[in-house]
């Protein structure tokens, strides 16, 4: 595997945004819905959303009454995101293995699996460090990840998707440590008509995520193995949805 950062150029590729334009926002919508009716935050609680995209998921927590700031690598996810700023809803491109602000945030949310993607552990507990630092004491931090289990046991290996012109050819497989997933473009209208990308995920357990935690401070509270948070559960969740307190 090729050891640039691989995501650097797919997040902000026109065919990332192409290719995931279809995942599903009510779930997604649904989700941080019944999260925020768990945690029961305050209104005007500040709130920093670590990976934001496009910003449609701060959108929505700052819809809901909170102070908002949404981070992100890319910066044309950030240019879109910004379309949308108010007076309680912020963007910034960020890098989450450096420093932002610290001390600030009574939440900290990481969404949809926007984490395992760097080449080290090192740089893994950078970004964690960025979570903590951001924290007030007693801050809460929502990482919701895929259950690596689950995921070994439903990976469904090719399937092709088709939008518009442009045809994704996806293969998935893994090994003992990461996920991957390539794509494979052909776009007959670009001068270039064929594409390769490759993103790769870190089968990060529940114990390595209480170690990375517990390394920066945070201690796990909670841990959920679906959308509607139902109980976790290490073979049949489809998601680890950790619940972490800055101590």
């Amino acid at each position: 595997m090729p050891d640039k950062a691989w995501f650097k150029d797919w997040f902000n590729s026109h065919y990332y945004h192409l290719l995931y334009q279809h995942r599903d926002d009510r779930e997604a919508m649904d989700f941080i819905a019944t999260l925020i009716g768990y945690l029961k935050p305050q209104a005007g609680t500040r709130m920093l959303d670590v990976a934001c995209g496009k910003g449609r998921h701060s959108k929505a927590l700052a819809d809901m009454g909170f102070d908002v700031t949404g981070i992100d690598l890319s910066a044309e996810s950030i240019i879109a995101a910004k379309e949308q700023e108010s007076d309680t809803l912020h963007f910034y491109q960020h890098d989450m293995r450096l420093p932002f602000w610290v001390n600030y945030y009574d939440y900290a949310f990481n969404f949809f699996t926007s984490f395992g993607y760097f080449k080290t552990r090192r740089e893994h507990d950078s970004a964690i460090r960025t979570v903590a630092q951001s924290l007030q004491h007693g801050g809460g931090f929502i990482i919701d990840y895929l259950n690596v289990h689950y995921a070994e046991d439903h990976l469904e290996k090719s399937n092709i998707i088709k939008a518009g012109e442009v045809v994704f050819h996806i293969s998935k497989w893994h090994d003992e440590d990461h996920f991957f997933k390539q794509i494979q473009i052909t776009d007959p209208t670009h001068p270039t008509p064929h594409h390769l990308y490759t993103e790769r995920v870190a089968k990060f357990s529940l114990g390595d995520f209480t170690d990375m935690l517990a390394y920066q401070g945070m201690q796990v509270q909670e841990v959920f193995g679906d959308y509607q948070l139902g109980r976790y559960d290490v073979r049949k969740s489809p998601r680890m949805i950790i619940l972490a307190k800055k101590s």
